[in-house]
């Protein structure tokens, strides 16, 4: 009996995806529930798993195809006889590693050497770095664009010698569905919504001094790094709740104030900015905060986060310090009404009872949607998460 492979549901706005890796070639066999493909959706990565036991017959679409949810992929020959044990069958497809900053030569594998395909100016990049693509260990089907190879060789390139004529080639490279969709939320914030951006400034001298204090101890006991994020998520949900329309949404004609607080966390994922929600964010622990975050993390650099895990979200912070802004206007994630900016630590001179003292300062940002946030409700929103950050206390007193 021939089973058909089909494209999920992956949620009510997603028809269309695109097969982004294949992990089973034609004749292997696949038990059930073993992951056969991944497929890239406007959201997040998918995996497709067997629904019984039997042979891959046939693929369907290849790697960069693009198929509609409901959409047969592959067939699965149900009749055909399991292999023993120690039999060989059809060798898994290679799986690209996610990309990663690596020294420029990289050691060749272990596995027999494959030649992935590469855009022209990526050619040329690979060649002034002195890379030999075949020892990068990335798949065969593997399209390598130049920034591909900028991360792969850690920005690694030769310089042109003078008086050579400088290549005027381009490269079209289709938009992902994830950066379509990304597209199109941004414009969707700035058609619909009177969006302006409020800035204050945080000492973060006592956030410091608590985290260098207690680190040692909270590692220990926890099994991960006590971060700033925390905090700034903790002084968040304080100002949320003394502001709830930065919390809330337009719904219709109605404004729809939210008493929970869903914080939505935006991460570099491997193929663009994702925003995974930690569900609940005022009931988590510093610990918990934590862990969910470096969990986001890890999974969005090899494209592993959950369509779930991006739905929903009252309030998105964004953390663009860690690239080393200094300011910037952050653009509101619909259909909420605020979004906070994280910005580069500098110690800069400030003045502290009349005394000019060097202290470690981070602007702040929030930009907001007018039609339910007032100026004042913004600014002063700024200011509650400042009184917090600067007097960690705060959180245990509740004042």
């Amino acid at each position: 009996m021939t089973i058909e492979l089909k494209v999920p549901s992956a949620g009510e706005s997603i028809t269309e995806v695109i097969v982004s890796e294949w992990l089973k070639e034609e004749g292997a066999w696949v038990d059930t529930d073993e992951v056969v493909a991944v497929v890239q959706t406007e959201k997040a990565d998918i995996e497709i798993v067997a629904p019984a036991a039997g042979k891959l017959s046939k693929r369907l679409k290849g790697t960069g195809d693009s198929a509609a949810v409901g959409d047969v992929i592959a067939l699965i020959d149900e009749s055909a006889a399991r292999p023993e044990d120690g039999a060989p069958t059809a060798p898994p497809a290679p799986r690209a590693p996610p990309p990663a900053p690596v020294a420029a030569k990289v050691a060749p594998p272990a596995a027999p050497l494959v030649q992935p395909r590469a855009t022209p100016t990526a050619r040329r990049a690979l060649r002034e770095a002195g890379v030999d693509p075949s020892t990068l260990g990335l798949a065969e089907d593997t399209l390598l664009t130049l920034g591909d190879v900028k991360r792969l060789t850690g920005g690694v390139t030769a310089r042109a010698p003078t008086g050579a004529v400088l290549s005027r080639e381009e490269e079209s490279v289709p938009m992902t569905p994830l950066r379509k969709k990304i597209a199109e939320r941004l414009v969707e914030a700035q058609r619909t919504a009177a969006i302006l951006t409020t800035f204050n400034e945080v000492d973060l001298s006592v956030v410091m001094a608590l985290r260098k204090q207690h680190q040692e101890a909270f590692t220990k006991r926890y099994g991960v790094k006590l971060g700033f994020m925390s905090f700034f998520i903790k002084a968040a949900i304080e100002g949320l709740k003394e502001f709830p329309g930065v919390n809330a949404e337009i719904r219709g004609d109605d404004i729809v104030y939210k008493n929970y607080y869903d914080i939505g966390i935006a991460v570099g994922g491997g193929r663009g900015l994702i925003v995974p929600v930690l569900r609940g964010a005022e009931r988590m622990s510093f610990a918990e905060l934590e862990r969910t975050i470096a969990d986001f993390g890890e999974r969005a650099r090899i494209n592993r986060i959950k369509p779930d895990e991006l739905q929903g979200g009252t309030f998105t912070i964004s953390n663009g310090g860690v690239y080393g802004s200094m300011m910037s206007t952050p653009i509101l994630n619909p259909p909420q009404s605020g979004i906070l900016g994280m910005h580069a630590i500098q110690e800069r001179p400030v003045v502290r009872d009349g005394q000019i003292v060097i202290r470690p300062m981070m602007y702040l940002a929030l930009s907001y949607d007018h039609r339910v946030v007032d100026g004042r409700e913004a600014v002063s929103f700024l200011v509650r998460m400042k009184q917090v950050l600067e007097e960690p206390a705060r959180l245990l007193l509740e004042v």
